[in-house]
């Protein structure tokens, strides 16, 4: 895996759309704007007082749960590592705040987290639709690749429906790195950056990853919403560290072609989740606007959420629920993890997830190579 944090007073080259792997050197992205919370260019997880690990999983519910698993295969080539239908489940009943739920999930191992594809049966007659880049919500997650194997590639082969324009992916700032965004066959929005080791300085990917042949990996949780000093200090204060950039986008032809919006005008937030290759960024759009989401989505409802791992759990718990966070239930055992859904202030689903046995190989340490 890359180490890009290894000499933070020179210049480097990261993704503005992921804030990941590679940071993008440009002056005329950072915000200068006065925000209420503190921008740390080194801030990270680590630097929180709380047991937050960083991202576990993606989670994607899905309304056929056969034909999405086989699109991400073929798409990404992630094995698929656990798959059971749970019904008459009364821990499961509680974990989702439903009774007599039933439903089958798939979970597929990327190098550096989990994607969990669940189908419930509840949503099989829930009309589909696609998530406009404007949100609100969590509208996406990113893999990324090399550039000579390439993602893009990979996933337009799949069946990929893409929304950037081109015929290719969108070079934004000829520092690199190209971007894409696209839609899965249920109307979800992923993003694909691809990475060019020669004009980025060589592939710095762990040793490990290049022998076991590992070109794809994920890297985000992306959070759309009307009002991003709002959820930026909310989460500032739930998981206890700073966001490390910011950016103002507009007036670039470029991003106009990756958002597939003309004059598209936007504000971002990025917290680094790991040391080294996973972020959450929080979008605000100026133009189209971000209209804002009332009420809390259904820990079940089809699209996006995300799990932060923790090692208390329990302790986590209590403490977001004095801060305000809206829990579904108290922590469950389910499997191999003690699990519990929340929504933020925006009314987006994620979870906390403790595992049983820290030494996992689906733990967050284990899959931070």
């Amino acid at each position: 895996m890359y180490n890009i944090f290894s000499d933070r007073n020179k210049p480097s080259c990261r993704s503005i759309f992921s804030g990941l792997l590679f940071s993008c050197v440009s002056l005329l992205l950072i915000s200068s704007q006065a925000m209420a919370y503190e921008i740390d260019p080194d801030a990270t997880i680590s630097d929180s007082p709380t047991t937050l690990m960083g991202v576990n999983h993606i989670g994607l519910s899905v309304r056929n749960l056969d034909a999405s698993l086989d699109f991400y295969q073929r798409a990404s080539g992630f094995k698929v590592i656990h798959r059971e239908v749970v019904r008459s489940n009364s821990a499961a009943d509680k974990l989702f705040g439903r009774e007599g739920i039933e439903y089958e999930i798939a979970v597929l191992e990327a190098p550096n987290m989990l994607l969990e594809l669940t189908e419930f049966s509840h949503n099989r007659d829930v009309p589909i639709s696609k998530m406009p880049v404007e949100g609100p919500g969590m509208t996406h997650t990113c893999f990324q690749s090399p550039s000579h194997l390439s993602g893009y590639d990979k996933f337009k082969r799949a069946g990929v429906e893409m929304l950037s324009r081109g015929d290719g992916p969108v070079d934004l700032l000829g520092q690199g790195v190209t971007y894409a965004y696209a839609y899965d066959p249920e109307g979800n929005m992923i993003e694909l950056e691809q990475l060019d080791f020669d004009r980025l300085g060589g592939d710095r990917r762990s040793p490990e990853w290049i022998e076991q042949g590992l070109d794809l990996w994920m890297t985000q949780v992306a959070l759309v919403t009307h009002d991003i000093e709002r959820l930026t200090d909310y989460y500032s204060e739930i998981m206890g560290f700073n966001p490390y950039r910011t950016a103002d986008i507009a007036d670039r032809e470029t991003f106009d072609d990756a958002t597939d919006v003309d004059d598209v005008e936007l504000k971002v937030m990025f917290f680094r989740m790991a040391q080294r290759s996973k972020s959450m960024e929080f979008w605000e759009y100026d133009n189209p606007e971000t209209i804002q989401f009332l009420g809390n989505r259904d820990s079940t409802a089809l699209g996006y959420s995300y799990s932060i791992e923790v090692g208390d759990i329990q302790a986590e718990y209590a403490r977001m629920s004095d801060l305000g966070v809206e829990f579904v239930s108290d922590p469950v055992l389910l499997g191999n993890f003690w699990q519990v859904h929340a929504n933020d202030i925006d009314g987006n689903v994620f979870s906390l997830r403790q595992a049983v046995d820290p030494n996992s190989p689906y733990s967050v340490p284990q899959l931070e190579l």
